[in-house]
């Protein structure tokens, strides 16, 4: 099938931003269906000269013609429980039935390939493996073949399962775990994940298959502790696993220690209590690999992190809510400016550099307060932190917040993801002067009710130490870049 054109849907999530790219080397020609193709703009490969990208919904069956038409296969990689909330299991199975229809009527499609969850079928399934199989069931309910691959745990940074396993070893030394912590699972490198994703397009035995797909280890997730323990070189993490401890109060506790919302964390323990194993070697008997132990993915993870090399990340997919009309009603503004001695390019490299363990420049004891304020009522609080540190691109998390709008050396806009009574946003604009560079900082709040008047009131005392210091330390780190390395095009993103 080389040369032939291929469909990606949830190319702006953890696995499909990753695939893409290891299509284009295995010489596909790529189409990306993506509601904000913006988020993908920023990717090194996305002026790749065989990538497409389309805008489109897959609740919209008009635009998933349009982006089907011509391809011979198609991935389907989406997974709503970021989007929909408490209803992602029917959303889920609403688009998988969309997505199954509009592929019965492209002529030119063969098959999909869908990623789904290990787990064995029965009444003791969790919701979020449940609905996993159900969207494998709408898929097959079409004409057209369907390739499973049925994964437990993927090992690799970024990856929500392998942020909560991090997280927790390295904060707590001691852990009060849910009794099925013995549960056994069979882990997988996302390297390995990503072989089998690309390998199944060349092996036609393939089609029209279910493949459990998984490393050579079975271990329990008590066993993923200590082997994290050991690959971060920490001291040796006491598991204390109790029968009370449920899966809404694991999913509170990981909430506290974790990147993850609650909401995300819930369904990923409630799975915990499943045995996630291959029932079959099919996959590697077919598509055959060298699959990393456990140890050699974590160690490969990790490594990513050490070299700033987190390629895709969690916080990557989920749509991008639109700006609130700021025209009308209450709006609170907060501008300060500042004059800059070194030129627009070097200042945006400033600018991008804000948050993530780069920190914020001033007032770093606040931010943290803030976060953790933030996380105790159920928000993102500071631990998503950023996937590059020196670089950012449309949709990227930040901290609390997400990009929402770029324009190398001129602009960056940030969105309040952050519980608050109201809409937040950060503007920063540089514009050139003829000795040097102005920088706009602009914060905005609508609020909402009377809870965010008085919010806006209570955090005004402190607009002078964060925002008066952000733009100082801003303003030094310009000054300080190497003029010819600030005079750099920055990338389109």
């Amino acid at each position: 099938m080389s040369r032939d054109q291929v469909l990606v849907t949830g190319a702006t999530g953890y696995i499909g931003g990753r695939l893409v790219p290891r299509l284009l080397e295995a010489g596909y020609r790529v189409r990306c269906l993506a509601r904000s193709p913006k988020k993908l703009a920023a990717r090194p490969w996305a002026e790749h000269a065989e990538i497409e990208m389309l805008e489109g919904d897959l609740d919209e069956p008009a635009s998933l013609e349009h982006a089907l038409d011509g391809c011979s296969a198609a991935y389907y990689l989406v997974h709503s429980m970021l989007a929909a909330g408490a209803d992602y299991a029917e959303h889920d199975r609403r688009l998988a039935r969309n997505f199954a229809s509009a592929a019965a009527a492209a002529a030119s499609m063969k098959r999909i390939v869908y990623l789904g969850g290990l787990g064995e079928a029965g009444a003791d399934l969790s919701e979020h493996l449940s609905s996993r199989r159900e969207v494998e069931r709408e898929l097959a309910a079409g004409t057209v073949p369907v390739t499973i691959l049925r994964a437990a745990m993927i090992i690799g940074s970024g990856s929500a399962s392998f942020e909560i396993l991090r997280y927790l070893v390295e904060r707590l030394p001691v852990m009060v775990t849910p009794r099925w912590v013995q549960t056994e699972s069979q882990p997988i490198a996302v390297r390995n994940v990503l072989e089998y994703l690309v390998r199944v397009l060349e092996v036609d035995e393939t089609t029209g298959r279910i493949l459990d797909i998984g490393g050579p280890d079975i271990v329990s997730y008590r066993d993923l502790m200590r082997t994290m323990t050991q690959a971060l070189e920490l001291p040796k993490r006491l598991i204390v696993p109790i029968p009370v401890l449920t899966p809404r109060l694991s999913s509170l506790w990981i909430h506290l220690v974790t990147p993850l919302s609650h909401q995300i964390a819930r369904p990923l323990a409630e799975g915990l209590r499943n045995r996630v194993v291959c029932r079959s070697t099919a996959a590697q008997e077919l598509m055959p690999q060298e699959l990393l132990s456990v140890r050699e993915a974590i160690d490969e993870a990790l490594g990513g992190y050490r070299v700033d090399g987190v390629e895709t990340s969690w916080t990557d997919a989920g749509p991008i809510p639109g700006d609130p009309d700021w025209a009308g009603g209450t709006t609170f503004v907060d501008r300060r400016t500042v004059e800059i001695d070194a030129p627009p390019s070097s200042v945006f490299r400033a600018v991008q550099r804000i948050g993530g363990g780069n920190g914020w420049y001033a007032a770093d004891v606040l931010w943290r307060l803030r976060g953790w304020m933030d996380r105790l009522v159920g928000g993102p609080g500071l631990r998503r932190g950023r996937r590059n540190p020196e670089k950012l691109g449309y949709g990227d998390a930040l901290d609390f917040w997400r990009v929402t709008g770029i324009e190398p050396g001129q602009r960056l806009q940030l969105r309040a993801e952050m519980k608050l009574p109201g809409h937040a946003l950060l503007q920063f604009e540089i514009s050139e002067k003829a000795a040097g560079s102005m920088l706009v900082q602009t914060a905005r709040f609508k609020p909402r009710g009377l809870a965010g008047l008085l919010y806006w009131y209570a955090v005004l005392p402190f607009h002078g130490f964060v925002f008066r210091g952000m733009l100082g330390g801003i303003r030094r780190t310009a000054e300080a870049l190497p003029a010819a390395q600030g005079e750099e095009p920055s990338a389109a993103a």
